[in-house]
């Protein structure tokens, strides 16, 4: 009954929306990507993994960019595929495994842990579609979603508090937890931080958390808080920053310039921004600990800097970057970084201070004539 009901609200909403209001504010990247893709059925393909995987991070990641294009039928598709295949037909009950994909024969969730940063943004994705869409049974699963996340992806840690640990099993031990700072953008926590849960905390103190797990101003990809020693390199990543970690400097550059803690963060995280401007590129990898950089960002990781890098030297050479590498229809993660970049400095989307999502058809493309 509450799919029929979600799907009847759907649809009708569809109807009220104008074709011309549509085709001004179409996205030909995004609709690019649903070709190279997504499947009729909303599933989001990674082609780089021979077994055709799909991530809930991919999932997650095309319910966002439909809200940004207005494109309900596609996050529509895309949600009912998640809720079936990944949650096992309830994402107000199950967090929705991370993995799923071919294995032998078979098709199906070839591992049942959960990945926290994509329940955040599945959540996230939902409650700004209730509210844009005026949508009430989508801002429902994405509270229910939120609370869920909050009693088993949320642990208080001595010493630090409320943090989202990167999924419910293998990231804590009795004194030491790994935590992934991309992880948790600040404009998800401000979104959220007026909801019941522990996210008011999480909201105010993750900013200090954030730079003080980067102390030379590079982000890691992973770091681990340990008792009593506090911040230590990640067993397993060591001091590693690379292809997670290029998504921090993605959610600063994307802060509202009245998110009261964009300056700080900005200003600790502008050993990246002097790095480029230097040198023209993005690094691939960096050693955090000595600043040592191996290799050069792909187009991805140019477009993921662009919201960083407005008003410095080397913002036109990166747009030059992004444009020269054109589209690659085999990078899935590529592709997502070019849509987040890219789209926001073509001023398709921002957020407002509070977390809210303004797509630009909200502004532009449903004003009355």
């Amino acid at each position: 009954m509450r799919k029929m009901i979600r799907q009847i609200a759907v649809m009708l909403l569809w109807c009220a929306s104008t074709l011309p209001a549509r085709a001004a504010c179409d996205w030909p990247e995004w609709q690019q990507f649903k070709r190279d893709y997504i499947t009729a059925e909303g599933r989001v393909v990674d082609p780089s993994d021979a077994r055709r995987i799909t991530t809930s991070e991919g999932q997650s990641y095309g319910l966002f960019f439909s809200l940004v294009n207005d494109d309900r039928e596609t996050f529509e598709q895309v949600l009912n595929w998640t809720e079936r295949e990944l949650a096992k037909g309830d994402l107000t009950g199950f967090l929705p495994a991370w993995l799923w994909g071919q294995q032998g024969d078979q098709w199906g969730v070839l591992d049942a842990n959960s990945a926290a940063d994509s329940d955040l943004w599945i959540a996230y994705s939902l409650l700004e579609a209730g509210r844009l869409w005026q949508n009430h049974s989508y801002e429902s699963i994405g509270t229910m979603l939120l609370r869920r996340i909050a009693r088993e992806e949320v642990a208080s840690l001595p010493g630090l508090g409320p943090v989202l640990l990167p999924g419910p099993k293998g990231f804590a031990t009795a004194q030491r937890w790994t935590l992934n700072p991309a992880y948790v953008p600040p404009q998800l926590l401000a979104r959220v931080a007026g909801l019941q849960g522990p996210w008011q905390e999480m909201h105010k103190q993750w900013p200090a958390i954030l730079m003080a797990s980067a102390p030379k101003g590079f982000a890691l990809d992973w770091v681990d808080w340990q008792q009593p020693t506090g911040w230590v390199s990640n067993e397993k990543h060591g001091a590693r920053g690379s292809y997670d970690a290029i998504r921090v400097y993605l959610w600063l550059g994307m802060l509202s310039a009245d998110d009261p803690a964009k300056q700080q963060l900005v200003t600790h995280f502008s050993p990246m921004q002097a790095y480029i401007n230097r040198t023209g590129q993005v690094p691939e990898r960096i050693d955090t600990a000595t600043g040592k950089v191996d290799g050069s960002g792909a187009g991805g990781f140019a477009a993921a800097l662009l919201p960083l890098m407005q008003g410095e030297p080397a913002l036109d050479g990166l747009r030059a970057q992004v444009r020269q590498r054109g589209w690659d229809a085999h990078a899935y993660y590529g592709s997502v970084l070019t849509l987040f970049g890219a789209g926001w400095d073509q001023q398709r989307y921002r957020f407002a201070a509070n977390g809210n999502l303004i797509p630009r058809w909200s502004e532009q493309c449903h004003q009355p004539e």
